[in-house]
């Protein structure tokens, strides 16, 4: 890919990329508090544009342990998209959605019903987000349904991009803040969307957003 087009994006389409989080993000929040019976606030405090190694590092390092959803996504823009939360965070939050404090990712015996709450979840935010960017752009895109593993970020997004031959050097980084909003302080979630447009499709939603493809 052309490294000029990415020297043509400027803080200005980084903010509307943020804004369309945001938006995303408060559809997302709407159907968690009907999901969770009590007041969620969801925003984006940063959305950046990343190589491959830096945004394994967002993640904690291709070595890090960590729960995820994944999807592909096609239609007039394709690619993939991940969702990681830390296990700890992670944690909490299906605790919480499920009322079952005994619930973890790392016990031997499987929970369905925590594993099914972690991927609605995952299908909330991210049908949010990519509705969000969809609306913004223009283009149609249909996700696959969420898969979900519990595994090193390295493997996670390796197994995730196994079916392509050609994968972009970079990454759009969406930030996430999960809030309780009676109580911010201890119930803070934070989580990264990694979203990875194939090499055509990084360009399709930049130049649907005005960065021009050539000069």
């Amino acid at each position: 890919m052309d490294v000029s087009f990415f020297q043509r994006i400027n803080l200005t389409h980084l903010d509307i990329l943020k804004e369309i989080g945001n938006i995303g993000a408060g559809h997302s929040a709407t159907a968690l508090s009907t999901l969770l019976n009590r007041k969620i606030d969801m925003r984006v405090p940063d959305v950046k544009i990343v190589s491959f190694d830096e945004m394994m590092e967002f993640a904690g390092g291709a070595e890090n342990v960590v729960a995820a959803i994944y999807l592909r996504f096609e239609g007039d823009m394709t690619g993939n998209m991940f969702f990681i939360l830390q296990l700890p965070q992670a944690t909490k939050l299906i605790q919480d959605l499920i009322g079952d404090e005994s619930f973890s990712f790392l016990s031997d015996v499987q929970h369905e019903m925590g594993i099914s709450a972690f991927q609605e979840v995952g299908n909330i935010l991210s049908g949010s987000y990519l509705t969000s960017l969809s609306d913004f752009t223009g283009l149609n895109v249909y996700p696959s349904v969420p898969g979900y593993s519990v595994d090193m970020v390295g493997a996670i997004i390796g197994y995730g991009l196994l079916e392509l031959s050609q994968v972009s050097d970079f990454a759009i980084v969406i930030e996430t803040a999960i809030n309780e909003s009676e109580d911010h302080a201890n119930n803070h979630v934070n989580g990264h969307f990694l979203l990875l447009p194939d090499p055509d499709s990084f360009e399709k939603i930049f130049t649907a957003l005005g960065v021009h493809t050539h000069d």
